[in-house]
């Protein structure tokens, strides 16, 4: 039996189902909600590993179960959404969520993204890399080794996912990384051009670490080719 414990957040009969099966069938431990304040209920009284979300609820919309989780717990949120905008990730990514996954979907990309969340997770709270413990560009500062990034001595509030693009850039500072490396070393091969992802992460990631996003100081596009952090 999989010890972790997630938590589905979905009022669709059938999609919850479907969810619930999968799970199962890799045995992971669930536990269900069918709206908002049974879904923050669930998260405050059972702490679970992940909690998978829907946004369209009944009784309240899921960006704000985000923000209300966000308030007090660091739990990885995964969306599950209908809603397929840029927009819509990233008003769901920058109120905290983890991961962002469209229906229709299948169960193989679910399973994947739990897995990958579980892999950034356990590397986060892993060593810190033996050449480097913290880093540091102008008021940008990463220790490794707590997992933590701080911009003029503010920790930043980081996703996950956010984390992990901020220290592979760093760690190739000054190098053009193509979207193809990017995406690779974040979600693995699967994804390897899923460049919409990427645009969509890299925005929320650019709206906590620069002064004005439009005029980056640190993450540089190149366009068409990939990203590059700036040594200031």
């Amino acid at each position: 039996m999989n010890k972790q414990l997630i938590l589905v957040v979905e009022d669709d009969t059938a999609v919850r189902n479907l969810i619930i099966t999968t799970l199962e069938t890799q045995e992971y431990r669930y536990l269900t909600a069918e709206n908002g304040t049974e879904a923050v209920m669930a998260a405050i009284s059972h702490n679970p590993d992940i909690v998978l979300l829907d946004l369209g609820l009944p009784d309240m919309d899921g960006i704000d179960i985000i923000k209300k989780i966000r308030s007090w717990s660091g739990m990885p949120i995964i969306v599950i959404s209908a809603r397929s905008e840029d927009t819509d990730k990233i008003d769901a990514l920058d109120a905290g969520a983890d991961d962002y996954l469209t229906k229709p979907f299948s169960v193989e990309e679910l399973l994947a993204r739990i897995r990958v969340t579980n892999r950034r997770l356990a590397g986060m709270q892993g060593t810190a890399p033996s050449q480097q413990v913290v880093f540091e560009n102008g008021d940008l500062k990463i220790d490794y080794s707590a997992g933590c990034a701080y911009l003029s001595g503010e920790e930043l509030h980081l996703t996950p996912i956010e984390y992990k693009l901020l220290c592979l850039l760093a760690k190739n500072v000054g190098k053009v990384l193509t979207h193809t490396y990017i995406t690779q070393n974040i979600w693995g091969s699967a994804w390897e051009n899923d460049v919409a992802s990427l645009r969509v992460f890299m925005a929320t990631l650019r709206k906590k670490i620069e002064k004005d996003p439009d005029s980056p100081q640190y993450i540089q596009t190149h366009i068409g080719v990939g990203y590059r952090m700036l040594k200031l």
